[in-house]
């Protein structure tokens, strides 16, 4: 029998028996449905927060020293001239809040002083201007770069012109020389503004201490093997009695925490996966059972097919594929049912695990997922529908005839 009659045959029997069939594959459809909605679900949080904490920057390394009086900025620039072939650029971060206004409006100001290699170090996307220079940072000019969001809050819209503008921080007038692209969607009471270190340490914090380290691992270096050198750099600096260490440094890579973000929702998909399973096994139990009924049903069908020169492995194959087609249907159904329902609980989903303000979870799914679903399909059409295909091919063609 050639594969189109095997295809023939199964659509046929498919037709006879319409709602037992649906009502058959109700079990894959759950389990499926399960599976890809949740799948869809953890992979929304990972790209909602892969955006919002900019984890796609693996080099980047985060670098806090708190023994004795911390780090200051010298500490900084001395520890980027001795780990140059570690680092390819290093940035002290300190930060103050202070209010801000323009000739229209007056907010909240979260003050960031920075060093001139900080927008390259975090991958800042400008649509005004540029960042400040090294000569704006050795001289503490008084310049600022704000947030997309922030121009709106002070100019109106995000699409004023607000480079060459000057806006009021504390006592002092800074012009805005750049307009960063803003990392959330929705508008925030506070304004996001940027500064060299030396400006805002002396103007806005009233301290040169440093807050963090941010740094940029070489491309030809491992970010772990860059942390590690830096922490080696500050334990041999302010000679940190080991009794301290973990206590008085801070250094995490982002590389890490893509890591345990990558096995946190590996571990979580896996259980859910799992609890989805047993609505698989009790819909392949229900295809096991149809199949059977078909087998009775079937017999004089099945013996007369023998009588006609069907073979053993004939019958089998018919009724495999007639038992595969029937999990296949059920998962182009638990695919579609899942998605939906990822959609539909995706906005309950972000509020409830706090993913941040302004950030957006759009379910996502890979061709490799569906791949996978199709496979577990085929395998549970094979798993459960075996033991009828072969008891359907070990009938005896005589009897078979004779059955009522």
């Amino acid at each position: 029998m050639s594969v189109a009659d095997l295809f023939l045959e199964t659509l046929s029997a498919f037709n006879a028996n319409r709602a037992r069939s649906l009502l058959t594959i109700l079990g894959i459809v759950i389990g499926i449905a399960a599976v890809i909605g949740m799948t869809a679900i953890i992979g929304g949080v990972k790209g909602a927060l892969v955006g919002e904490m900019g984890l796609t920057q693996a080099r980047l390394v985060m670098i806090n020293c708190t023994y004795g009086s911390g780090l200051l900025k010298n500490d900084v620039e001395d520890m980027a001239r001795d780990l140059d072939d570690s680092f390819e650029a290093i940035s002290p971060l300190v930060f103050s809040t202070s209010d801000i206004s323009s000739t229209k409006e007056k907010a909240r100001g979260l003050v960031y002083g920075t060093g001139p290699e900080h927008a390259s170090i975090m991958g800042m996307n400008f649509v005004q201007g540029g960042y400040f220079t090294k000569a704006d940072a050795d001289s503490a000019s008084l310049v600022a770069v704000i947030e997309e969001m922030g121009v709106k809050k002070l100019f109106g819209s995000t699409t004023a012109q607000a480079v060459g503008q000057t806006v009021r921080i504390g006592g002092s007038e800074y012009e805005i020389i750049g307009v960063l692209e803003s990392t959330s969607a929705e508008e925030s009471d506070n304004v996001k503004v940027y500064m060299p270190f030396n400006t805002c340490a002396q103007r806005v914090a009233g301290s040169a201490n440093v807050s963090e380290v941010y740094a940029l691992a070489s491309e030809e270096t491992d970010a772990e093997a860059a942390a590690n050198a830096a922490r080696e750099w500050l334990i041999e600096r302010f000679r940190i009695p080991e009794s301290e260490q973990d206590d008085s440094l801070y250094i995490v890579t982002m590389q890490s925490i893509i890591d345990q973000l990558n096995t946190m929702m590996a571990s979580f998909q896996l259980l859910m996966t799992v609890v989805a399973s047993i609505s698989l096994v009790v819909g392949g139990i229900g295809i096991m059972n149809m199949m059977l009924t078909n087998v009775t049903e079937r017999i004089r069908e099945i013996g007369l097919r023998k009588a006609l020169g069907a073979r053993r492995r004939d019958i089998t194959r018919q009724f495999l594929l007639e038992s595969v087609c029937l999990t296949l249907i059920g998962g182009v159904f638990g695919i579609a049912l899942g998605l939906l329902l990822a959609h539909g609980l995706a906005g309950i989903a972000g509020a409830a695990l706090s993913l941040g303000e302004g950030v957006t979870l759009t379910p996502t799914i890979g061709v490799d997922t569906v791949l996978f679903v199709a496979a577990i399909c085929v395998m549970i059409g094979i798993a459960f529908g075996y033991y009828p295909a072969r008891r359907a091919a070990r009938l005896d063609p005589v009897e078979s005839l004779h059955y009522q």
